[in-house]
């Protein structure tokens, strides 16, 4: 399987300079500094001419002073995932891997990406916003039993917390608070769990998750080794693409281009709910859109030679 490309390059040195850019400042760095160690080294080994950048203040003077090309984003959460260094690197006239600002802010709004997904028909777990001196009897009202907790603007599962008594929301709520300012609760949807990598428009196979722990949590996406990916995901044909072309409408409506993930969830009767959008997913060897890439026909040189090309675009 090939993706669909609007760009190919078969010289290295087509890119010219590439400043590979990872770790930074958010929640995520140790996950960003392991995929952006995996990404460059898979660079390397094709003869691009890559270097690792440790993003912090001074990145957009280290790339001018550097003379770079381009940059492969391989940063994790805020300040490298939801559109500000995007935005920079529009300035200075440096293309970029992934989505352009628009996409990649609303991408890392969780809030927002599902308020913008039901203005567009596209199926999301209810939710109520949580605020200081919310109602836990009104919330629980309306979502039900368990509930999951989750601050807008993380990933990696960061902030997030299941809740499955009454008693515990309030704890759930002050420590989705401490990442980030706004803060939901979601209603928990029983049933299979997966996700669907997104390259160059084209969705990837996808993958289904089971974990013995409470839900997908960060240590089951990084650190545990009974996570279970499952691809082939045993769905038929007919449901398969489905659900890839749903993902990818909702990848697109909000403004997502070049690579990405999307989660879903199915319930017991089968339907889809779109969970999140990720722009930047991880790259570690835990990480979903490798193994999507794989079970597609693509190693991870491949792959990451395909989201180099991603750069070629403009925003």
């Amino acid at each position: 399987m090939s993706p669909a490309m609007s760009t190919r390059i078969s010289d290295p040195r087509q890119f010219g300079k590439v400043a590979v850019l990872f770790g930074g400042l958010s929640a995520e760095r140790e996950v960003s500094l392991k995929s952006g160690n995996a990404v460059l080294q898979a660079l390397q080994r094709q003869k691009v001419d890559a270097t690792g950048l440790d993003v912090g203040n001074d990145v957009l003077d280290k790339l001018q002073r550097g003379k770079f090309d381009r940059a492969f984003i391989v940063l994790h959460g805020k300040g490298g995932e939801d559109g500000t260094l995007q935005g920079a690197l529009e300035t200075i006239g440096m293309p970029y891997t992934g989505s352009g600002v628009l996409g990649s802010a609303l991408g890392m709004d969780k809030l927002r990406t599902k308020q913008l997904w039901l203005g567009a028909d596209v199926a999301t777990p209810s939710f109520r916003i949580l605020q200081e001196g919310f109602n836990v009897e009104q919330v629980i009202d309306a979502l039900g039993l368990p509930i999951i907790v989750k601050p807008s603007g993380q990933g990696s599962s960061i902030g997030m917390s299941k809740v499955e008594r009454a008693d515990q929301l309030q704890a759930a709520f002050e420590a989705a608070r401490r990442y980030d300012p706004v803060v939901f609760a979601e209603s928990w949807i029983v049933g299979k769990e997966y996700t669907v990598a997104i390259l160059w428009d084209q969705p990837l196979p996808l993958i289904r998750l089971e974990t013995p722990r409470s839900f997908y949590d960060y240590e089951a996406k990084y650190l545990s080794n009974d996570t279970r990916y499952i691809c082939p995901c045993g769905l038929s044909e007919q449901d398969e693409k489905r659900i890839q072309q749903l993902a990818l409408r909702a990848f697109k409506g909000i403004g997502c281009s070049g690579w990405g993930r999307v989660d879903v969830m199915c319930d017991r009767a089968g339907k889809p709910s779109l969970l999140e959008v990720n722009t930047v997913p991880g790259m570690t060897d835990h990480s979903l859109v490798p193994m999507a890439a794989k079970a597609a026909g693509l190693s991870f040189e491949q792959l990451c030679w395909r989201i180099l090309e991603t750069s070629l675009t403009t925003h």
